[in-house]
């Protein structure tokens, strides 16, 4: 998919329905009906992004972290089938470390049953608080074994301020809005920006209606942050990535 200069690809890792159990469970669009599942299921697309820029393969969150029936990571497959290697990935962006976001970020190689830093040539931004919330106190949402690898990985770049300019025309700022320590990211190139909310803002249905979200650490920061980004983004044409979106992953603000 091309979107402005820089190009975009979602990386579905299929839908899932998920309840206050926190475990993520396939489902058909085409062949059920969430009213069929447990009461309070929630639908979402699991759906990491790779940005190309001028300088940069960027790769934005790393999916659930499951296993193809090849034995191939998802996020690696998925990656491959765009012609894209996942040792060419230069940069990786987390939002936050929940399962669903970060289990990608390391897999168990099915011969050497070792643990393995999942892109191990790219640079990792991860959000200090963030890592040490969820090794640390956590919650079901967190795995911390598929994280714990960064803690000791040489191309780790711990952001520890509420704020800040990466290399390249990308800021990312805390917003501690959906999990405790959770960060947003921008990316500008050629006068043209793209977005990417993580949590803060998956779907596009959250951005154009007023939606406080109990799952949220804090729900209505969630929804004013939401409302505030789509007008400035309507007034600076952002492009979205929607983590969470079955229907439209990208979506360019005009």
């Amino acid at each position: 998919l091309y979107f402005c200069t820089m190009r975009i690809y979602p990386l579905s890792e299929g839908s899932f329905s998920i309840d206050q159990t926190k475990v993520f469970v396939p489902f058909d669009t085409q062949r059920e009906q969430i009213q069929d599942r447990p009461k309070g299921s929630i639908l979402v697309e699991i759906q990491p992004f790779v940005v190309i820029t001028e300088k940069d393969i960027i790769l934005f969150d790393t999916g659930l972290g499951y296993m193809n029936n090849q034995g191939v990571l998802q996020i690696h497959d998925n990656l491959m089938s765009i012609g894209i290697h996942p040792s060419s990935v230069t940069k990786v962006f987390m939002s936050h470390l929940h399962k669903d976001h970060a289990g990608g970020m390391s897999y168990i190689h099915p011969e050497f049953q070792e643990r393995f830093v999942s892109f191990p040539y790219a640079t990792h931004y991860i959000q200090k608080r963030e890592f040490d919330y969820a090794t640390g106190v956590g919650s079901a949402s967190y795995i911390p074994e598929d994280i714990l690898p960064l803690r000791e990985f040489s191309k780790v770049v711990w952001l520890d301020s509420d704020e800040g300019e990466i290399e390249g025309g990308i800021k990312y700022q805390v917003t501690g809005a959906h999990s405790k320590f959770h960060q947003v990211f921008w990316i500008t190139e050629n006068n043209e920006t793209v977005f990417f909310g993580g949590d803060d803002a998956p779907q596009l249905q959250q951005m154009k209606s007023k939606f406080v979200a109990k799952y949220d650490f804090d729900g209505k920061k969630c929804m004013e942050l939401r409302q505030s980004w789509l007008e400035k983004a309507k007034q600076d044409g952002w492009t979205f990535l929607f983590y969470h979106d079955i229907a439209t992953p990208i979506w360019a603000a005009r």
